[in-house]
């Protein structure tokens, strides 16, 4: 199979969403994910956990540069929760300026 090295990346309108993967390969990641076992799959769950935390540590960390890294923490529950259910939690934020 040969993968294109040029060009404008298509973009396809699908119930799910917008989708930028061929069809094809979006088979094949289906059926990788179909034979994984579920500790192999466990851990990409971990990773991709992993990852989106860190994304949204980092979005707030630019944002908040002079965020206390408890701070950090509570504004990284209002985005993983929501904010109710991260009040609920842990209690309303220290920082005033939300």
């Amino acid at each position: 199979m040969e993968f294109p090295t040029d060009g404008p990346v298509k973009m396809r309108v699908t119930r799910g969403g917008i989708k930028d993967t061929d069809p094809e390969i979006e088979m094949l990641q289906i059926e990788m994910m179909r034979k994984a076992s579920s500790v192999r799959k466990f851990e990409m769950m971990c990773q991709m956990y992993d990852f989106v935390r860190n994304l949204g540590l980092s979005g707030i960390r630019k944002r908040h540069p002079d965020a206390s890294e408890a701070e950090l923490r509570r504004r990284l529950a209002d985005l993983l929760l929501g904010k109710d259910l991260a009040r609920t939690v842990y209690g309303p934020p220290e920082s005033k300026g939300e």
